[in-house]
């Protein structure tokens, strides 16, 4: 065909010799330049080199009928020939090009996802199989109730099941039933062999038997059932008092020295003044944790000699727990400050006065169950004068601190 055409071309366009010789030694390009080929030579020459041109389309090696390039010939005779001979990778049979690619897809040794979506992957030959025994989403009925479940769901579904048996919450007490979950309540009502308590046992009742008998044993006993719970109200009420008192016995303050906060002293001040005998008493306090047990009484309107013009200060000794267990008469020093609130504390002038007990006077020998009325202290602590002139007071509040002197306690 080549040739044919190419006699056509010289003879119509070089009909002298001379000029069809000068045109086959002319270079040229191969006709699968633009495929890759880079050879160029005469035009003589072309048909000689597309006798081997890599490029140039030839009849399939394995006479499939197709025009291959020679540079393809291979992977067509190995990969797309029908003619070809090829192994399943699977199941390593051999097949001709065209029957491999109808067996792709059907061979039984071929692994594939599990269609349930279990995410488990299995020959296809042995889906069928998988799918009945092996796959973890192939439903299954209960055991119990009879529903179908997913194999991985019916385990916790039997946490629930309400046909499931279940052990006797009195199986301790000897009841070996399983009755089913919907059944458990007939069952401790009307069947358990186990004989159950009554619901008063913490407050001391001691009966036992079926639940429908413990629910007649109810209705018919609650004149004892109430006796028995005011028993226990009681005894409860006790150790509730027991408790207030160990706080509050943690609460004392027991330093030696008690720092008394006086609040709304304007209000507390005008009242003592229109009021006679207006007492203030502090919290009381130990001079060690089983030590003396003392308090502070503050007259603001001032009492006997300072009576109107002063302020009066006392001590006084209460009954404490441990007063069987110290020496008397009480011989520790006592001093009283108050302070004075001033912005500056290298100002601050406090008035401190302090006294020696006498060991004759009755008010520092061991108190009776009733404390002494007014103490021992200074009827003029401080005047009212000289209240007003320092910071003694500050925001409405006052400072007074008491302090006995803890290097005399007394052993036992």
């Amino acid at each position: 065909m080549f040739k044919y055409i190419l006699n056509k071309i010289k003879k119509k366009i070089y009909p002298d010799p001379e000029s069809e010789k000068a045109i086959m030694g002319s270079v040229v390009y191969c006709i699968h330049h633009k495929e890759g080929c880079q050879w160029s030579d005469e035009l003589r020459k072309l048909k000689a080199h597309l006798n081997t041109c890599k490029h140039d389309a030839v009849l399939c090696a394995a006479q499939c009928g197709a025009m291959i390039p020679r540079v393809l010939m291979q992977d067509h005779l190995r990969y797309t020939c029908p003619r070809r001979r090829a192994h399943c990778q699977h199941c390593n049979k051999e097949f001709s090009g065209s029957a491999l690619e109808e067996h792709q897809g059907n061979c039984g040794h071929e692994p594939v996802y599990c269609e349930n979506k279990c995410g488990a992957k299995v020959q296809r030959r042995h889906t069928l199989q998988h799918a009945q025994l092996h796959c973890s989403k192939r439903l299954v009925p209960c055991p119990h109730c009879g529903q179908k479940y997913t194999q991985d769901c019916v385990s916790a579904h039997g946490a629930t099941c309400s046909r499931a048996p279940v052990p006797c919450p009195q199986r301790s007490a000897g009841c070996a039933a399983l009755p089913a979950r919907d059944e458990l309540d007939v069952h401790l009502r009307d069947h358990c062999a186990a004989a159950q308590p009554c619901p008063y046992r913490d407050a001391g009742c001691r009966y036992k038997g079926t639940r429908a008998a413990v629910e007649r044993h109810t209705e018919e006993s609650c004149q004892q059932h109430v006796a028995l719970l005011a028993a226990v109200a009681g005894r409860q009420a006790r150790q509730l008092d027991a408790l207030r008192a160990a706080v509050a016995r943690l609460a004392v303050n027991c330093s030696g020295a008690l720092v008394w906060r006086v609040s709304d002293f304007a209000a507390k001040m005008a009242d003592a003044k229109t009021k006679d005998g207006v007492e203030l008493l502090s919290p009381a306090f130990y001079t060690s944790q089983y030590g003396y047990k003392l308090q502070a009484s503050l007259f603001l309107n001032g009492n006997g000699a300072g009576e109107a013009t002063h302020m009066s200060v006392y001590i006084k000794i209460l009954p404490g727990e441990y007063d069987a267990l110290l020496r008397w008469p009480f011989a520790h020093s006592v001093s009283f400050t108050l302070f004075d609130q001033s912005a500056s504390p290298d100002r601050a002038c406090n008035i401190v006065e302090s006294f020696v007990p006498d060991p004759t006077w009755k008010n520092f020998q061991r108190p009776s169950k009733e404390p002494d009325a007014l103490g021992f202290g200074f009827p003029r602590f401080v005047s009212h004068e000289m209240l007003k002139k320092r910071n003694f007071v500050k925001d409405d509040v006052m400072f007074l601190r008491v302090k006995v002197d803890p290097s005399k306690i007394v052993a036992v």
